[in-house]
């Protein structure tokens, strides 16, 4: 299947949908997600266009990786946990959403994850730029 150039994280970053960025570099971003499933849910994104990791070069990969990384650790910071879960779904069946590859960083117990369903209601955007801003002063520490 083709990459959908349309579908909401291309618009993103094409910079036709605003969204709260965390961090950006030549090959990634990462931002707050607006219906998220914890406190602090955030998402990073390669900037190559692939629908799943099957998708991605080896080079994009390695690249957001390395984003995921430092994301998570300011992530974990700013939030005050002790852990936090990493999710990355690929394709429909396994219920990605958005075709665009992508993992959330979840500042949250896998339990306490399962009383609260994706992507099922909008979050309070001061209390997401808030987070936002914690996080971004853990990136910058």
């Amino acid at each position: 299947m083709a990459y959908d150039t349309n579908n909401i994280f291309a618009k993103i970053l094409r910079g036709e949908i605003p969204c709260t960025k965390v961090y950006e570099d030549e090959h990634t971003l990462a931002f707050m997600d607006i219906m998220p499933q914890a406190d602090g849910h955030t998402l990073v994104i390669t900037k190559e266009p692939a629908e799943t990791l099957l998708d991605l070069s080896p080079e994009a990969a390695a690249a957001w990786i390395k984003t995921v990384q430092k994301v998570s650790k300011a992530v974990k910071t700013a939030m005050g946990v002790e852990g936090f879960v990493l999710m990355q779904l690929n394709g429909a069946a396994a219920g990605q959403t958005v075709p665009h590859v992508h993992f959330h960083i979840l500042p949250s117990s896998l339990g306490a994850l399962m009383t609260r369903a994706h992507g099922a209601k909008m979050g309070d955007m001061a209390q997401i730029q808030g987070f936002a801003e914690k996080i971004r002063a853990a990136l910058e520490a």
